[in-house]
């Protein structure tokens, strides 16, 4: 089961890394909160872009990297 978990660390943390890096930056900052930019927020191909499949990619690794740290730890 070690090993197992370990594994899916280093499969979950390189993921993680390179969806990290590969994401834009936002200049906008708060901006959006504020609604100077609300096409960036709510735009209309927001769920079908790139960034937004390297953000759901982002958080499943990060999801499965904390689940596995759990398991590892316990």
């Amino acid at each position: 089961m070690t090993m197992f978990f370990s594994v899916l660390i280093l499969i979950s943390s390189i993921s993680l890394i390179i969806s990290v890096l590969l994401q834009e930056g936002s200049e906008e900052g708060l901006g959006t909160i504020g609604g100077n930019a609300p096409e960036s927020l709510w735009g209309k191909n927001r769920g079908t872009s790139k960034q937004a499949m390297l953000q759901r990619v982002t958080i499943i690794a990060a999801i499965i990297f904390l689940i596995s740290a759990l398991g590892l730890a316990a």
